[in-house]
């Protein structure tokens, strides 16, 4: 396929084209010299269209049928400018391009901080009565947005806000950029690789002394964890990983603290959690640590017994004294792969060859079609690389093409380094738009392990959530929902990549024969993903408080109080690591919010047990899809949840999992 880039008048052919329906709208190729004009063009229109909206006769503006419609309007052209830039930031193979829209962005940011003060537009909403229940919830997010821009302070205190805003964006670029840029390489010997599988080392690069350069992709780093038998490059390889954001990255988290906290003292809030979690399923700070206590009650003792484990049959492998033998931080991934191949018979690498990547991603598409009633078509597109695809998404009940998605799975430097979803354009069935959905990740291209393809599910899960919506507006398409219930549709997809129902069709989609999962390995595999349980969640509870902690303290530094909170944890602190310099959660959509992975994962669970262990059945996917997918934010998570389940959430499911109680 020939790459191609769109042109000017392309980009503005993208943009009239989301009133069509039938039309197909694609992400614009869009190269470093065009990004400048195009976003003063781009700007320049939704100016004219944000002057548009106080301008309203006071009759028209009490019409919520014109209100709405016109904030809308404004929404979708928003979208239309923004999602292109946010999604080839991250993506495009150029740095020229990508340093070029992450400007754009910025501009971008400073004119939706001008739309959100608007006093005039904020008493339009105010004022305006909705007709039905999704109007009154939009009302609703639209004054909250308001709000917490500023809409309601005084002048000199709005000014003050759009500029602890714009530093907040920049600051948040360029904790990212120093991430993902990094292409420093860490130098090994052929004696420190050794335990590696031989594929890994001969797709590794080499120098011309036979030493092997290793960056920080994921295919690179996580294997090299489980599998070098080397303690010290294991601890060099740890200690460069999670300090590749650079030394420059610790100072800018604290700066945004300081920023943050400034910005709650301007809504009259003891700090940044009260200023988010307020608007949040948690409602308080006092109720998240409240959950966290609960959580640590909950999974303490089995980490350290998980911890106590590793240290015995480490001893026994290596015929040392218990006393002497420790488990460190740069130990748990290898030895817990020992262990689990030793125990288990679980070899995270030989699986790769259950679960070849390319066959992973169809049967997903294939396992989504079957559950939701659509259909997924590969279509010849223009694309930022060879490696990215494009799918129609059909609804197989009307044969209405109703989204699209891009599958962008590999590693390349300057990518985003995760895993992740993109929703860069949301649906409005009030403007006929179809949405577009990006899945983002950093696969191995041989195959993919039972942890990886636990990952892919679950973004697969927010693309899903995007291409699936049926909202009105576009402000509450897809994965527009509270941040502690967001994750939750995902996380409970992650079951489908651990049960053998849906499993078991894996194979039909390899190109060569592979092997089938049976009952006996998916016993095994189930056996061996309940070990670690301990550690996994004591890791997240560990995240989880450290980024409440930050945002609930009116001042302090970054790395202290995480060296501090890291060294009373059971694996201790790794004196020189500075994780907090690439813990990107915390910089931007999930500051004051990582707690929500594990407050999202009480729902999923419980969700989960409407499928009785029947996760193929398609009438309860149905159900799913239209109760929960369909309705993105136009209802509240908690209300769209207790609706399909038919009574009250319930964390029984969530307890017994991280407590190593739930067998499944």
């Amino acid at each position: 396929m020939m790459l191609r880039t769109l042109t000017l008048s392309s980009l503005m052919l993208v943009g009239q084209l989301a009133s069509a329906a039938p039309a197909r709208p694609l992400i614009p190729l869009i190269d470093a010299a065009q990004v400048a004009p195009l976003c003063q063009s781009g700007l320049a229109d939704l100016r004219l269209r944000a002057a548009a909206m106080p301008a309203l006769p006071p009759e028209k503006a009490r019409d919520a049928g014109v209100l709405f419609a016109e904030w809308n309007r404004l929404q979708i052209a928003l979208q239309d400018v923004e999602g292109p830039f946010d999604i080839l930031s991250n993506v495009s193979p150029d740095k020229a391009t990508r340093s070029a829209m992450e400007a754009c962005l910025v501009d971008i940011s400073q004119f939706e901080t001008d739309l959100n003060q608007n006093p005039v537009v904020y008493a339009q909403f105010k004022a305006v009565t909705p007709r039905d229940a999704i109007e009154t919830k939009l009302r609703q997010d639209v004054l909250d947005r308001l709000e917490d821009t500023g809409a309601a302070l005084a002048p000199a205190q709005q000014v003050r806000l759009k500029e602890i805003l714009k530093q907040l964006e920049e600051l948040g670029q360029a904790f990212a950029r120093n991430v993902r840029d990094n292409s420093t390489q860490q130098v090994f010997s052929a004696q420190e690789v050794t335990g590696l599988p031989a594929d890994y080392l001969a797709r590794a690069k080499r120098d011309d002394k036979g030493n092997y350069l290793l960056g920080y992709a994921t295919p690179e780093y996580l294997p090299f964890m489980e599998y070098a038998d080397d303690a010290n490059a294991r601890k060099r390889y740890q200690a460069a990983y999670t300090n590749r954001g650079t030394t420059a990255n610790p100072p800018m988290l604290k700066e945004a603290m300081a920023l943050r906290q400034e910005l709650a003292g301007l809504f009259g809030l003891p700090t940044y959690a009260d200023y988010v979690i307020r608007r949040r399923m948690a409602k308080t700070p006092a109720a998240v640590f409240g959950f966290l206590d609960e959580v640590q009650a909950a999974v303490t003792a089995l980490e350290k017994k998980e911890i106590a484990e590793l240290r015995a049959f480490k001893a026994e492998t290596l015929k040392t004294a218990l006393a002497d033998t420790r488990i460190e931080r740069w130990d748990a991934g290898y030895w817990q792969q020992k262990l689990k191949k030793a125990r288990y018979d679980v070899d995270q690498n030989a699986l790769r060859a259950y679960f070849p990547t390319p066959a992973a991603l169809a049967w997903i598409m294939d396992v989504s079609a079957r559950l939701y009633g659509v259909s997924f078509t590969r279509v010849e597109v223009p694309v930022w690389h060879a490696d990215v695809q494009y799918y129609d998404v059909f609804d197989t009940r009307s044969a209405q093409r109703i989204g699209g998605i891009y599958l962008d799975p590999f590693p390349r430097e300057g990518k985003y380094g995760h895993a992740a979803a993109f929703g860069i354009r949301g649906v409005s069935t009030l403007a006929q738009r179809t949405p577009v959905s990006v899945l983002v990740t950093n696969f191995n291209r041989t195959g993919l392990s039972s942890d990886e393809l636990e990952t892919m599910v679950h973004e697969f899960g927010h693309v899903l959530h995007g291409v699936l919506s049926q909202t009105r507006y576009v402000s509450q398409a897809g994965t527009r929902v509270e941040r502690d219930f967001v994750e939750a549709p995902s996380q409970m997809y992650q079951e489908w990549a651990r049960r053998k129902e849906s499993l078991v069709s894996l194979a039909n989609f390899c190109s060569t024969p592979c092997p089938v999962v049976d009952d006996a390995l998916l016993s095994r595999l189930t056996a061996a993903h309940n070990f670690g349980r301990g550690l996994r969640y004591g890791r997240q509870l560990l995240y989880a408080r450290y980024d409440m902690n930050v945002y609930t303290m009116k001042s302090g530094d970054p790395l202290a109080i995480w060296n501090t909170m890291e060294a009373a944890t059971p694996l201790g602190h790794v004196a020189g690591t500075e994780f907090p310099g690439q813990f990107g959660h915390i910089m931007g959509g999930y500051s004051a919010g990582y707690y929500g992975y594990m407050w999202s994962e009480v729902l999923a669970l419980d969700m989960l047990s409407a499928y009785q262990n029947k996760l193929m059945d398609p009438v309860v996917g149905q159900r799913y899809r239209q109760t929960i997918l369909s309705r993105g934010g136009e209802v509240r998570g908690a209300d769209m949840v207790r609706e399909f389940l038919g009574r009250a959430p319930d964390s029984k499911a969530f307890f017994d999992e991280i407590s190593g109680q739930r067998l499944h």
